[in-house]
C-alpha cells in the first residue's frame, strides 16, 4: 500500500512477459474480482456508496459500476486479441462513463451479478489460452501496442487498484 489514495496499491508498472507462474497469479487477481470488491462495498449504507474516497475522486458505487464497465471492455479486448491479428481496440472517456445516470446512482445489484459472470467466462477463457495467445496483441490508440500478457498485467492491477479504493476509504473512516 501507499499513502497516495490514489494509487492505494501503487501505480500501474509494466511487468516483462511473466512465466507461467506469474500469469496464474495475475489470473488469480483478476477471478478475485468479484468476491473482494463485494466485500469491499458489504454493508456500506447509501451514503456511505456515495461519498467520493477522496476529493474530487468516484463513490464506492461509482467505482463498482466503473470496474464493470472496464472489465467488460477487457473481456472484449481479449477476444479480438485471440480471434483477430492486431485489432485496433475503441478506447472510451472513463469519467464521462462515470457520470452517467446508472453509475452515478444505480443499484450495485445492476454490476456485482454483472462482474461474477462476466469474470467467470473471462477467467475461464484466459485459463485455456496457450503461451503463444498471450503473445498476441491488440493496436490501443494512445498506448500502441499491447501484448495479450501485458493487457492482463494491467487488468489484474486495475482489479486490485479499485477494491484498494474502497477498503481503504473503510479504514480512513472507521466504516
Amino acid at each position: 500500500m501507499t499513502n497516495d489514495i490514489r494509487y492505494p496499491v501503487g501505480r500501474f508498472t509494466q511487468q516483462s512477459v511473466p512465466n507461467a507462474a506469474a500469469r496464474a497469479e495475475l489470473i488469480q487477481h483478476v477471478e478475485e474480482l468479484p468476491v473482494k470488491i463485494k466485500a469491499a462495498v458489504a454493508g456500506l449504507t447509501q451514503a456511505q456508496l456515495d461519498t467520493p474516497y477522496r476529493p474530487e475522486g468516484w463513490t464506492p458505487r461509482q467505482i463498482v459500476h466503473h470496474v464493470a464497465d472496464s472489465h467488460m471492455n477487457a473481456y472484449i479486448r481479449f477476444k479480438l486479441g485471440v480471434t483477430e491479428n492486431n485489432p485496433t481496440i475503441k478506447p472510451y472517456n472513463e469519467q464521462t462513463w462515470a457520470e452517467t445516470s446508472e453509475a452515478r446512482s444505480g443499484p450495485l445489484t445492476l454490476s456485482l451479478p454483472l462482474l461474477e459472470a462476466l469474470h467467470g467466462r473471462w477467467v475461464t477463457f484466459l485459463k485455456a489460452l496457450d503461451e503463444s495467445a498471450f503473445a498476441r496483441t491488440i493496436m490501443h490508440p494512445e498506448k500502441g501496442p499491447m501484448t495479450l500478457d501485458q493487457l492482463l498485467g494491467l487488468y489484474a492491477w486495475h482489479s486490485r487498484h479499485h477494491t484498494a479504493h474502497i477498503t481503504e476509504m473503510r479504514k480512513r473512516n472507521n466504516w
